[in-house]
């Protein structure tokens, strides 16, 4: 699949790491103006980023794809 294969490169990663970060803003801005469950955004925000460190494309496996690129790219 096309967009899982762009996913894994460097422009991919870049994305994951964004959306992490987004992610985790997001849920740090609502933490300080509505209060309640905002650790559960800011968690979410955690997987993306951790993947984009690992190098990894965690939505990979549901299309039958390898964890990591690399595999590929030998």
């Amino acid at each position: 699949m096309a967009l899982i294969r762009n996913l894994e490169g460097d422009a991919g990663r870049a994305v994951r790491a964004a959306a992490g970060v987004v992610l985790i803003g997001l849920g740090a801005w609502l933490g300080s103006t509505a209060g309640g469950a905002w650790w559960v955004l800011a968690a979410v925000g955690v997987v993306p980023l951790a993947a984009a460190a690992a190098g990894v494309c965690l939505i990979a496996p549901l299309v039958h794809e390898p964890l990591r690129g690399t595999s590929r790219q030998a």
